[in-house]
């Protein structure tokens, strides 16, 4: 069964299993306002039919996962703020945006859920893939903390989730450099749960996730929340992330890293 009123992603119903697939292929799947808001109604849709729907599969479109932040929605911000698109909030009085809490809200659905990444997963693209419960990668997938690159700090929960997979000196180093690693080397720092040729991914996903569904529902609800209860309280990392990226918002760097980004060329930082 396939649902058709969304937009930018497509929900599938696979028997016990439903399939979320981000569809903006010719942005890499980049979220904006739109995406993010239809994410948000899937995953409250998903989790109201629990357990009947007993595990979420999430997956990309094309050659990505998930690159981040639609970076063309970011400059239209930085030009004129009172009519860009605000699925990333640009003040402290707007608060987290809906894509930052995308994080606590994959944590919050009774389901588990399985990140099968197709290609890209940068930025809050990376947030949502370690937001998952388990994560599994096709050979070509590729990861970065990218938020550095664009003058930002982390947000969708990286900040916090992504040294718990992977210990503080890797995700020092990923967030601090802002490098694009392979799915190698995810799955050699404890990223990933496993690497597969990218035609087996869908089955692969889908294999294990009926082999979850297959288990009493209440017990692997419990579970979740148990395994999630060891993490911060992601609403307030969220909250925490989104302040101290409040000091760095709209500064020259930030600016000169988004328009150089867009004009493909390498920018030019003055600490300003």
């Amino acid at each position: 069964m396939t649902d058709t009123e969304f937009q930018h992603i497509a929900l599938q119903r696979h028997g016990q299993v439903a399939v979320v697939t981000l569809q903006r292929p010719d942005r890499l799947n980049a979220i904006n306002r739109q995406m993010a808001q239809e994410l948000h109604d899937v995953f409250d849709l998903v989790a109201g039919e629990f357990p009947e729907t007993r595990v979420l599969v999430i997956t990309g479109a094309g050659r990505g996962f998930c690159s981040g932040a639609d970076v063309s929605d970011m400059a239209k911000r930085m030009a004129d703020p009172m009519e860009a698109d605000l699925g990333h909030s640009v003040s402290a009085d707007q608060g987290p945006s809906l894509t930052m809490r995308l994080a606590p809200h994959l944590r919050e659905i009774p389901q588990p859920v399985i990140a099968a990444v197709n290609g890209v997963a940068a930025g809050a693209g990376l947030g949502i893939a370690v937001s998952c419960d388990i994560r599994i990668a096709s050979d070509s997938a590729r990861f970065s903390a990218v938020f550095v690159k664009r003058s930002l700090m982390p947000d969708a929960g990286v900040s916090q989730i992504l040294g718990a997979l992977t210990g503080p000196g890797i995700a020092a180093e990923m967030t601090l450099t802002g490098r694009v690693y392979d799915a190698q080397w995810a799955l050699a720092k404890g990223l990933v749960n496993q690497v597969v040729p990218a035609e087996e991914l869908m089955s692969q996903a889908e294999s294990l996730a009926g082999e979850i569904a297959a288990n009493p529902p209440l017990a692997v609800r419990a579970t979740k929340a148990l395994f999630n209860s060891h993490y911060p309280d992601l609403n307030q990392v969220i909250e925490a992330e989104h302040r101290a990226n409040d000091a760095v918002r709209g500064t020259a760097d930030q600016k000169e890293a988004v328009q150089a980004f867009l004009e493909k060329r390498e920018p030019k930082f003055t600490g300003n």
